[in-house]
């Protein structure tokens, strides 16, 4: 299906977290296997939901690495554990446990982040982790979900938390105007003519500035908020409707995590792709605003439409 673009927008109207909250705080209500593990992070957003029960919602403190030991022991009793905190204190910090107490136990836990790669940038390079997805591809069966909205964030949610498995969810203070369809797949936001450039995909947050820059380029752009598993057999079908098979991945975490994706769902054609991202080859050592990041990695309006350009105009 093809989607009318919305203007960019930086802010959701509503909080991602709190809708994070409000999402599992009900399911509480009615789900005995649930429970919710903090780390002092979003503590006063669950108080309510921690005197109707108690026992299925455990603040730990800030201990990381027991955050994710007690959501894997919870696991092997039955119960279907939360965990939540800044990303690199989720993923980063603790990984030998990602590693060990869910995924080599073979259990799962729904890990839901805040801060994205530097929503926190004002607090320094301890609260940033553009690196977390592609941490966690390097170990098996996986679901990584990377909402773009808040009403994005409900229905992701609603089936990790009925699920078995090991979902992560990275939420972000900043996405886009308008919720789009999640679930199934890559969705065409807007189709190229049969002559266009290529393919576009814009990954969670990054689609209403995509929108922006490739405005008047004529290239499909696609959207989507799972980026594991990736939709190889959706990206393979853009690219056959496409007049040219070059792919731009625009991806608010560190640049190049989905190419090996691209690689594979396009291994049968001959095709060129580039990825834009988090820089890998310089470190942003000034904290500054999340704007500010965007600018130096090339990923405000502007960087993006220069690297569109670049890419497809050959």
């Amino acid at each position: 299906m093809t989607i009318a673009a919305p203007e960019p927008q930086h802010v959701t109207a509503q909080p991602m977290r709190d809708t994070f909250a409000e999402t599992v705080s009900a399911a509480l209500d009615t789900d005995p296997r649930l429970a919710v593990v903090l780390a002092d992070i979003s503590a006063d957003r669950f108080a309510r939901a921690a005197q109707r029960h108690p026992d299925r919602v455990i603040n730990l403190g800030i201990r990381e690495q027991l955050l994710i030991g007690a959501a894997g022991g919870l696991a092997l009793a039955g119960m279907r554990p939360v965990a939540h905190t800044f990303a690199p204190f989720l993923i980063e910090r603790p990984f030998e446990q990602v590693k060990l107490d869910l995924g080599h136990q073979g259990v799962g836990a729904v890990l839901v982040s805040i801060g994205a790669s530097y929503d926190g940038a004002h607090y320094g390079r301890t609260h940033m982790a553009p690196g977390d997805v592609a941490l966690l591809d390097t170990l098996p069966d996986w679901t990584v979900h990377v909402p773009g909205h808040a009403t994005e964030v409900e229905r992701l949610l609603r089936d990790a938390l009925a699920g078995e498995g090991n979902v992560y969810v990275r939420l972000t203070e900043r996405g886009n105007a308008a919720a789009r369809p999640v679930g199934a797949g890559l969705v065409t936001v807007r189709a190229g003519s049969r002559r266009s450039a290529g393919v576009v995909v814009a990954v969670g947050p990054m689609l209403d500035r995509v929108l922006a820059a490739t405005e008047d380029l004529d290239v499909t752009v696609a959207y989507t908020a799972t980026v594991r598993p990736f939709d190889r057999e959706g990206l393979n079908r853009l690219v056959a409707q496409a007049g040219h098979a070059d792919v731009l991945v625009v991806e608010p975490y560190l640049a190049g995590t989905s190419a090996h994706e691209v690689a594979e769902a396009l291994g049968d054609r001959r095709h060129r792709q580039r990825s834009l991202g988090v820089r890998r080859d310089t470190e942003v050592r000034g904290y500054g605003t999340p704007a500010d990041h965007d600018r130096a990695h090339g990923l405000d309006t502007e960087g993006i439409a220069k690297a569109a350009r670049d890419f497809f105009l050959v």
